[in-house]
């Protein structure tokens, strides 16, 4: 006999399967017998068609396609005999589900099956419609599963009830069908209908309101006695599962009663004394008493418990928080962060077990447990808790460090009593974990000590000791030297000296070394170097004993492999030597910077996108503007882009002068608004560009870190300076010939939109070098009787436009049409003479203290852009 033919015994063909070494032999074994069953299958072979149904099921679970015997099944489950109805209906669930459409046509095999004499053909076709049933079957065939609802039977009832459960699944328009049944269920006792028939309650529930009324009425007196029985029964061996009766029968219950009591103030009342008895009485030491006493707690805070009840739930948690098993502590960590929700006292109680937590082996409960410490501090514990956690910090895993120092600085922000405090804790952080943490982090640190000026003599005495124990957490040297540069003569000084503090003797050598050490670090990265030449500049002003060594050291910068250190130590060289008389103002010491600026860049969002269309854009708000090149500003006041050299995260702040700086750690002044008067000095970039006419009273706010901008940056900066008169180089002397843009005038001006209310018109330039690119100057008209406030202007172009989209002159249009907005848009058009300019419009302002938003394209730009 051929050993593929259909006559081949299952067992047979899973040992040839089996004794396969390759894929390719077994695809080869599976295939010849596929052909056999085919084969099989067009002669129309009875006497074997369950036998290779069975084989089929094993050949689909290896993953082979079988939907040749999908029609096998169908005529399998017709047929009289209980063993191929069985192998069918498998065969059936196996092989085919809801999406088939074949399966419409086992409805009527089904229908018959349900009203067979022999109850375990019945069985099969619960089973089968309460895995695949459609939601076409389920309301042909509810009728008669509503009738098996009511068998003596309690196999058939399960079975009945879990098939009711598919169905209202399915079809939750049918709930009401099945809830006189779902409370008949539940007074049962057979255990197997019991569960069966509270879950059926569960699913009414959640399928429609008027189950859940109903339900709430006529079920809870019911759940409450089957638990209470449950949980006073003695020994019962057929439901003992490790010393607890039923414990899934309980936990179905359970979550039940959680659905019955949400939002029911009585249903909750009638239940809480059960849950209290449950809760106290239940063993925990064992794995399914532990199951039970979790969903306890999980029901106590769903339902409108009493306080004490819920006190004693958190109490639960807790001593589970103290068992060995990892997976109970997680679950624990996880049901008390919802708990701090509804009482963050009680769960305060556990504050010290949780803290433990953090200390655990475990990553996943250490992060967790870290999560819910966060949540618990307050402003009578931070401080008691971040001693514990930083203590922690110091002896924690190098893969915790991060998420756990990140955390602490979160917390010390939210929380902080004082700036002494605040710098204190950070400045731990830093030392345990500098290398950790984001950047703006100790960006915002910076902000914090350039407003504390009595902290400023503490600051740098506590940076200097730091450094000399942690010269390795990058942070933290950043940190220091930006704060020896602008307060070092305090260092040396012992100047703002503190009651906690005592004197240390720092020369003005000692503070050069420190500097010195830092830039030459063989782990300072680019801009930790940067900022060290800053810091010398800087230093070299304040000790003037010292300007010689300083100068030496910046010249070693000179054969630097790094652009950026090469072109700044030629650049503060010549500073040095050759500017003397302006290298005080440049290096005065930095005013204070906005905190609320800072804060309010750090959260805000700096680019907005047209919907619906895959764009670039720029975007332009009343508080904060990102800009391509990196350096944030705002249209209404000129802003410190404080310590970031390419970042939007950066600080701001205000100044009172139309001079301002870009970055806190470096030079360089905002181009003017448009309004701004032709003959404007303006300080455009002291390391590179310079400014029109060097004025005697130079601004207080001067040097700290421009100069350690990217090249690409500087660029962009002296490309906005095409209004400036002339200009003064550092290092070749006074320019000869002023920065000047040639206009080009055949492009005539044009109305780009107009509104009932809103005029905006665009002007263009070109410069003849650079013929794709296209200066926009876009003017903002209010033709109507109220003033806009908020003003802002955004576009989006395609993708082979470049747009660069400045800040625009006020965020406030005038009335009537007095005044105007103006606001400077450079365009690169890379597909210039194959593509014409496009762009989208978008206009958000405030009139009353109302939103408003208009929105337009622009189809009539003059040809040639």
């Amino acid at each position: 006999m051929n050993p593929f033919s259909s006559g081949t015994r299952l067992r047979d063909m899973i040992r040839s399967i089996r004794a396969c070494k390759t894929a390719a032999e077994e695809r080869a074994v599976v295939r010849k017998e596929c052909a056999a069953i085919r084969a099989a299958v067009s002669e129309n072979d009875s006497d074997y068609r369950h036998r290779n149904l069975a084989k089929l099921m094993f050949i689909h679970m290896l993953g082979y396609p079988t939907h040749f015997g999908q029609m096998e099944c169908l005529k399998l489950i017709a047929s009289s005999g209980f063993p191929e109805k069985r192998i069918g209906y498998l065969g059936l669930m196996l092989l085919l589900d809801e999406r088939q459409e074949v399966l419409m046509l086992v409805t009527n095999s089904l229908k018959q099956d349900l009203n067979h004499s022999n109850q375990y053909i019945i069985g099969l076709a619960l089973c089968a419609l309460g895995n695949i049933c459609s939601a076409e079957m389920a309301r042909d065939l509810a009728p008669e599963v509503e009738r098996l609802l009511l068998s003596r039977d309690p196999n058939i009832k399960k079975k009945a009830a879990l098939c009711s459960i598919r169905i209202v699944r399915k079809v939750p328009d049918m709930a009401e069908n099945f809830m006189t049944a779902a409370v008949n269920l539940l007074k049962e006792k057979h255990h197997g209908v019991l569960i069966a028939g509270v879950q059926l309650c569960v699913d009414l529930c959640k399928a429609s309101e008027e189950a859940l009324e109903y339900l709430r009425k006529t079920c809870i007196e019911g759940s409450v006695r089957i638990l209470r029985d449950l949980s006073n029964s003695p020994y019962a061996p057929e439901y003992d599962v490790s010393g607890i009766t039923d414990p899934f029968l309980q936990i179905r219950l359970l979550r039940l009663m959680r659905i019955l009591g949400h939002g029911d103030a009585d249903s909750s009342e009638y239940m809480n004394d059960l849950l209290a008895q449950v809760s106290t009485k239940i063993e925990s030491n064992k794995n399914s008493g532990n199951a039970i006493l979790y969903e306890c707690v999980e029901t106590i805070m769903g339902i409108e418990a009493t306080s004490g009840l819920r006190v004693l739930a958190i109490n639960i948690l807790g001593r589970f928080l103290s068992n060995r098993d990892n997976n109970i502590r997680y679950v624990a960590l996880n049901m008390l962060m919802k708990a701090i929700a509804v009482d963050s006292q009680a769960v305060q109680r556990h504050r010290a077990t949780i803290l433990e937590c953090v200390k655990d082996s475990d990553a996943s409960i250490r992060k967790r447990a870290l999560e819910l410490i966060s949540l618990l501090v307050n402003d009578t514990n931070v401080k008691s808790l971040m001693n514990e956690l930083i203590e922690y910090l110091e002896v924690s895993d190098q893969d915790f460090k991060g998420d756990l120092s990140s955390k602490i600085c979160s917390i010390v922000e939210r929380f902080s009593p004082d700036k002494l405090w605040y710098i204190d804790q950070m400045l731990k952080v830093l030392s345990e974990a500098g290398n950790y943490i984001k950047d703006e982090v100790w960006h915002g640190l910076i902000v914090v000590i350039s407003n504390a000026l009595d902290l400023h003599g503490y600051t740098v005495r506590a940076l200097y000791k730091a450094f000399q124990t942690s010269s390795e957490q990058e942070s933290l040297v950043r940190v220091a030297v930006w704060c020896i540069g602008e307060y070092g003569d305090m260092l040396v000084n012992n100047g703002g000296m503190l009651n906690v503090e005592e004197p240390i003797i720092v020369t003005e050598s000692d503070t050069v070394d420190i500097v010195d050490a830092a830039l030459k670090h063989h782990s300072s990265d680019t801009t930790t170097q940067a900022m060290s030449l800053i810091a010398l500049l800087k230093l070299s002003s304040r000790f003037p004993s010292c300007s010689e060594r300083i100068k030496e050291i910046v010249n070693q910068q000179k054969g630097s492999f790094v652009l950026e250190l090469q072109q700044r130590s030629i650049e503060f060289n010549s500073i040095i030597q050759r500017h003397h008389n302006i290298k005080s103002s440049l290096v005065e010491r930095m005013p204070m910077l906005d905190e609320a600026t800072y804060i309010e860049k750090r959260t805000a969002s700096s680019q907005v996108t047209f919907p619906g269309k895959k764009t670039s854009h720029a975007t332009h708000s009343g508080a904060t503007l990102s800009l391509p090149n990196g350096i944030s500003k705002t249209p209404s006041a000129p802003l410190v882009d404080l310590l970031d050299l390419s970042s939007d995260d950066a600080p701001q702040m205000s100044s009172s002068t139309n001079n301002f700086l870009h970055d806190l750690l470096g030079v360089g002044l905002d181009v003017p608004s448009t309004s701004a008067p032709a003959n404007t000095d303006i300080l455009m970039d002291l390391l590179s560009i310079g400014e029109p006419s060097i004025q005697k009273n130079l601004p207080s706010s001067t040097l700290s870190s421009q100069s350690i901008l990217p090249n690409h940056v500087k660029a962009r900066t002296q490309e906005s300076t095409s209004n400036s008169m002339h200009v003064v180089d550092l290092l070749d002397g006074l320019s000869s010939s002023p920065i000047s843009v040639e206009k080009n005038h055949d492009y005539p001006s044009i109305t780009a939109f107009q509104s009932n209310s809103l005029k905006i018109e665009f002007g263009f330039s070109k410069q003849p070098e650079n013929p794709q690119s296209t200066v926009i100057i876009a003017t903002f008209t209010n033709l109507s009787s109220d003033a806009y406030t908020d003003f802002l202007f955004q576009a989006a172009v395609p993708k082979f436009i470049q747009l660069n989209l400045e800040p625009g002159s006020n965020n406030i249009l005038p009335s009537n049409g007095i005044g105007t907005i103006t606001q400077r848009l450079t365009v690169k058009n890379s597909q210039l003479g194959l593509k014409p300019l496009a762009m989208r419009l978008r206009i958000a302002y405030k009139v009353n203290n109302e939103d408003k938003l208009e929105q337009g394209q622009v189809s009539n730009f003059p040809p040639g852009l």
